[in-house]
């Protein structure tokens, strides 16, 4: 018996490790090239974007970031800085796509102007792309509201489709841009005192656990929904708490047991296929609208993580 209790052991391990799910996640990153330009002075802009694109170097792995083409200008007039913090983008090997011209939202503006505002977000990317033998693929929807209705998400998917876009998902739904406005509004609205370092510290001591936790609750959501660990996509943006975070959330999400793959990886799985079934006015994980289009009973959505009150007071907002 004790020469087969290293045998079991063996077996155990082996067992135990092929029923860990195949953890896989792409990053998105939205707003580029800067989420707050318009209250962020050129200086710290500069300074900021640099350290955020250190932190992608740290961090390693594949990123797709989503452009706001009005982001690149002052009143109305193309800023040359503001298109070079794109080409350092690409430069670093980053992929970029289009997140439309002044981040719209389809639900407001309807199909019309919102196409307008496509065309319009590529107005710089696509020939920027075109001088290094790419063209525009990726397209994200602001605020994840991708229709009210399925014949205005198809009206909306058909027209991407005919300039060349697909639709990005976002699977692992997360408050990030929370965090972050408290973040930026600490680092700009308060005095530089120990007090103020202290709060900063504490949230980007909260930032990443939370958003390991919405992970492991998409996970968990996947897993019920589809039977296995669906690759995940991820949402964050370009502003100052992922200039300080970025790196160590990735860090962690490594930890956790994901590996990281691309956008177009991800997509592979026939999942990212089913039918959106969210018609309200929000903008839900794709999971989520998955669900929907079962009707999965209410309980299903239980459990979700929740940016704390401390975090929401701090940024002045009243919701996720």
């Amino acid at each position: 018996m004790r020469r087969l209790l290293p045998l079991l052991g063996l077996l155990c391990a082996f067992f135990a490790q092929a029923a860990e799910p195949d953890r896989r996640i792409a990053v998105t990153i939205d707003d580029l090239p800067w989420q707050r330009m318009s209250t962020t002075s050129p200086g710290a802009l500069r300074t900021r974007h640099a350290a955020l694109l250190e932190q992608l170097r740290i961090g390693g792995v594949p990123v797709v970031g989503f452009v706001n083409e009005d982001k690149l200008e002052l009143d109305g007039i193309l800023q040359p800085e503001r298109v070079t913090m794109l080409d350092a983008w690409l430069d670093a090997g980053h992929a970029l796509g289009n997140h439309t011209y002044g981040h719209v939202d389809l639900h407001v503006v309807g199909i019309p102007a919102f196409e307008d505002a496509i065309l319009r977000g590529e107005r710089v990317l696509r020939p920027m792309l075109a001088k290094r033998g790419q063209t525009p693929q990726w397209f994200r929807h602001p605020y994840l509201r991708a229709g009210r209705t399925a014949e205005d998400k198809g009206a909306v998917t058909d027209f991407l489709s005919q300039h060349g876009y697909r639709v990005a998902p976002v699977t692992v739904d997360n408050g990030e841009w929370v965090w972050a406005f408290a973040y930026a509004r600490v680092l700009d609205g308060q005095a530089d005192t120990p007090e103020r370092a202290a709060v900063l510290e504490r949230l980007r001591l909260g930032y990443v656990p939370y958003m390991l936790n919405k992970i492991d609750y998409y996970e968990q959501q996947s897993q019920a929904l589809l039977g296995y660990a669906l690759p995940q996509t991820l949402l964050l943006h370009a502003n100052e708490l992922n200039a300080e975070a970025y790196a160590e959330l990735i860090a962690a999400i490594k930890r956790r047991g994901y590996r990281f793959v691309t956008l177009q990886d991800a997509m592979r799985d026939p999942a990212y296929a089913r039918e959106d079934g969210y018609h309200g006015r929000y903008g839900p994980s794709w999971l989520h609208r998955w669900a929907m289009a079962e009707k999965q009973p209410k309980t299903f959505y239980d459990g979700e993580p929740i940016v704390p009150k401390w975090v929401m007071d701090l940024a002045g907002v009243d919701s996720e």
